[in-house]
């Protein structure tokens, strides 16, 4: 483990603890407090975190579970690590996925659903000014599933309900790179302004366009490491 100390947890009354320790590590992996690669160790992160080893253990199978983390016999747990060719064919998928989605929903989106789109557009310009990553990759992966909604196309839901896992690191780790969080905000906006004028082709090409460049923010992250 690096030379680190993770904030003690803090109990939850409506959560259970193994949840709260899940989403303490997960928060930490996004933020690099802890480095992709690093192994975890549960004696010391129950330690340092002041609970006992079970939740933690429980926790990192869940990050096993959403792709944070992969679990080498004899060996241990390690952050995982994403590597060009994962980056590429996870968002190559996405961007298709999301422009036709995009389209669909500017075709059928109902007025209940535009004015859902603008409280998460506002949610997130609120979070973004506050540096709240986690409350902000929340958020946009709302405005997204709203957008699926709108869509009304349930293969589209469930073929990116797919990638959740990879999509949710992705958003999260490609968002660090300087300006990508408010050029992110920009394209939701114009996304949502394409949907709600009920502009198909545009709508389709700016959702392709805001995958792509999340692709390219991701790979100029890992071409620096």
């Amino acid at each position: 483990m690096s030379e680190r100390t993770l904030n003690t947890i803090k109990l939850d009354n409506f959560k259970p603890l193994r949840d709260v320790v899940f989403e303490t590590l997960r928060e930490a992996i996004l933020k690099g407090v802890i480095k992709s690669g690093e192994r975890l160790m549960e004696n010391q992160l129950a330690e340092e975190m002041g609970v006992s080893r079970t939740p933690v253990r429980e926790a990192i199978r869940k990050l096993e579970q959403e792709g944070f983390v992969v679990v080498m016999p004899r060996k241990g747990a390690y952050v995982s690590e994403m590597s060009y060719r994962d980056v590429h064919e996870v968002y190559e998928i996405r961007a298709s996925l999301e422009s036709l989605a995009c389209g669909l929903a500017a075709e059928r989106v109902t007025p209940s659903e535009i004015e859902e789109m603008e409280r998460y557009l506002v949610e997130e310009r609120e979070y973004l000014d506050n540096n709240e990553l986690v409350l902000t990759v929340n958020t946009d992966i709302g405005l997204h599933s709203a957008i699926y909604q709108a869509a009304r196309n349930e293969k589209i839901t469930h073929l990116i309900s797919k990638l959740k896992d990879q999509v949710y690191r992705l958003r999260s780790t490609s968002i660090m790179l300087p300006g990508r969080k408010k050029a992110s905000l920009l394209e939701h906006q114009e996304i949502v302004e394409a949907i709600s004028e009920r502009d198909v082709e545009l709508a389709q090409r700016l959702g392709q366009e805001h995958v792509e460049h999340a692709e390219q923010a991701m790979l100029e992250l890992l071409s620096k490491k």
